[in-house]
């Protein structure tokens, strides 16, 4: 009797099975139908602020979305796709979107996480499903974003799978040139490891065209400013330009970072104002009480009441539940004082990954050798203003430099003025950070600086110490540094045109350098950097000390009497720096009567770096290298 009532338990649970079962096929149905719903966004290219000739360059493949009869009259196929690549928040989906967006296509956009599937064979399905729902939903955009996730070198893949998703999708994009001329799909890929791709994939036919969203310049921020603060409320008066200045390696991510920083200081700001007024009368009230001998403390620190905090205010501002009235919301706008404070707060992601930004060196920050700073002007400052504005042909289209002399000169300084005044981005290198015991490792340190250099172009590239990074060959060694110093010669005039990236260089000892680096078409220009004379000396003093204001000089210290003290020669311009700080800390010390006597005592403290002898050297050396 009990075995028919065990049967139908059996029943009950295999038909409670079945059920799950369906249940969760109609859910991993609708998942799957979820994931590939098209999409029809609202954004144009008005809302892409930055490079129109990126955007006039998309539209020129574009042109088959609505007009597919002109390439089927020329009787040729269509672009299919092109990849969108950059640093990260640079813009890439942004600009996808506004492709939909600005044609009133429907778009598939799925993340190439998202194809991937533990089942075998599943993953290359989803990818003839998406493209199948492409085909049928035409005219449509396909994106894959992070398509890098999915598609990387098939010789160095670890598993089969990954290698079988790439050959999937080389067949389907194969397949939308074999059905129709006017197969009205567009595929676009967006990574910001382009090198990591199959090589398969970014030939002519899949992804036609590569399109670089680099780091943008003071004009490119300056648009991308305007269209992020079109619904802000700002001054009349907002200098934008002045804040696009402030901003170099500010990618569109980061200047939505910043406006929002931005808003968040200015709402604190006004907020704490009109509660700190409104919190006068209490406080008055609590002054009296004060005096009176009634001693109130706040009740959540402790302190009194009269020393209130912005924590406190912020605390009372969100244990009020009631919505503020219009009188308090009538002030409340966006300053400049806003955007400068929040500059220290928000860094750029391209500082953080490595590329350039622009220093803040400027040419009163460089007290001397006028001749040197001429130099570089014609050189770097002139010619790339005029390939800027493509005003050619320019001086040089390659200009490079190599600083050489003794120690403790600033050779770096003169660089970033450079870089600075000419609004350029800047990349600065030490030689020996580019060197890598593992093998090949050292070469692509040197093409990934080559490359982030043409990404954020217009830029400048200084080598410190590079001695280090290319010695002298000779005809029996194999090892890592003369793969290093070929892997420099060919990125400096190799293949690839590295246009609007000009090179510097500094070292101290140019006799151990590659004779190859220094003939001309690469580092031939040397500029020596020697010890400053008696006026360069006093122009360096006033640079160092602000003009006698930093630190504070008495009246009776002349700075052109130390500068023409015999004491003062072959002093470069750290040892005057260090004079300047040993007189200050004597004078902090001792508070002697005669303030002249403090310079005399570092006089007999701080020694020459550099002697007449190695001065000589360095002079005959640089001679015979000219």
């Amino acid at each position: 009797m009990l075995e028919p009532e065990k049967s139908r338990k059996k029943s009950k649970k295999k038909t409670k099975l079945s059920i799950e079962s369906t249940e969760s096929r109609i859910v991993n149905k609708k998942a799957k139908s979820k994931s590939l719903e098209l999409q029809y966004p609202t954004l144009k290219f008005e809302d892409v602020g930055g490079n129109e000739e990126t955007l006039t360059e998309v539209c020129r493949l574009l042109i088959h979305m609505r007009h597919p009869e002109v390439y089927q009259q020329l009787g040729m196929v269509p672009p299919r796709g092109f990849l969108l690549h950059g640093p990260p928040g640079c813009g890439k989906t942004l600009l996808a979107q506004a492709v939909a967006g600005e044609l009133e296509l429907p778009m598939l956009k799925v993340s190439g996480p998202e194809l991937v599937s533990g089942v075998s064979g599943e993953s290359e399905q989803k990818l003839r499903e998406l493209f199948d729902l492409a085909v049928n939903s035409a005219p449509c955009i396909l994106f894959i974003d992070e398509i890098d996730s999915i598609t990387p070198k098939r010789e160095v893949a670890s598993k089969d799978m990954e290698r079988r998703i790439v050959a999937q999708l080389l067949t389907c994009m194969d397949d939308l040139n074999s059905l129709t001329v006017t197969a009205q799909v567009l595929v676009i890929g967006a990574t910001n490891r382009p090198d990591s791709l199959d090589p398969a994939l970014r030939r002519a036919g899949r992804f036609d065209r590569e399109i670089c969203l680099g780091i943008p310049d003071e004009a490119a921020r300056l648009r991308i400013l305007k269209t992020l603060c079109r619904k802000l409320k700002l001054q009349e008066d907002f200098d934008y330009r002045q804040l696009a200045r402030l901003t170099p390696g500010y990618v569109g991510a980061d200047l939505m970072a910043l406006c929002r920083e931005a808003a968040m200081s200015a709402v604190s700001r006004v907020l704490l104002e009109v509660r700190g007024q409104s919190q006068s009368q209490s406080q008055s009230s609590t002054e009296e009480r004060l005096t009176s001998g009634a001693q109130t403390e706040d009740p959540v620190w402790g302190a009194p009441t009269i020393h209130l905090t912005n924590l406190w205010h912020l605390l009372q501002l969100l244990k009020n539940t009631a919505a503020l009235s219009e009188e308090e919301l009538a002030g409340l706008s966006i300053l400049m004082s806003d955007f400068l404070a929040s500059l220290s707060s928000v860094q750029p992601s391209a500082k953080r990954e490595g590329f350039a930004t622009v220093p803040d060196v400027t040419w009163e920050d460089v007290g001397a050798l006028q001749d040197i700073r001429e130099d570089l002007t014609m050189a770097i400052l002139v010619n790339a203003q005029r390939l800027i504005q493509n005003e050619l042909p320019a001086l040089t289209n390659n200009s490079l430099h190599i600083f050489c002399g003794p120690l403790t000169c600033v050779y770096k300084l003169y660089s970033e003025a450079v870089a600075n005044e000419s609004g350029l981005n800047f990349i600065s290198v030490k030689g020996p950070e580019l060197l890598n015991m593992y093998v090949g490792e050292s070469e692509r340190a040197v093409r990934q600086v080559f490359q982030r250099g043409r990404n954020s172009a217009p830029c400048v590239i200084f080598f410190d110490e590079i001695d280090a990074l290319c010695p002298r060959r000779s005809g029996h060694e194999s090892g890592a540094s003369v793969r290093v110093v070929n892997q420099l010669l060919t990125e400096m005039d190799g293949l690839e045109t590295r246009r609007q990236v000009f090179i510097m260089a500094a070292t101290n000892r140019p006799d151990i350098i590659d004779p190859a680096i220094l003939r001309p078409g690469r580092l031939d220009k040397t500029l020596y950097v020697g010890l400053p004379p008696q006026a360069d000396r006093h122009a360096i003093l006033l640079t160092i000390t602000k003009a006698g204001t930093k630190p504070q000089l008495e009246q009776d210290v002349c700075l052109q009497a130390i500068a023409f003290d015999e004491r003062c020669d072959c002093f470069s311009g750290a040892d005057l720096t260090a004079l300047v700080r040993e007189a200050s800390v004597n004078a902090l010390r001792a508070h002697l009567k005669s303030h002249k006597q403090n310079f005399d005592d570092a006089f007999k403290k701080v020694r020459p770096s550099v002697s007449k002898k190695v001065m000589c050297v360095c002079v005959c050396v640089c001679v015979c290298v000219k």
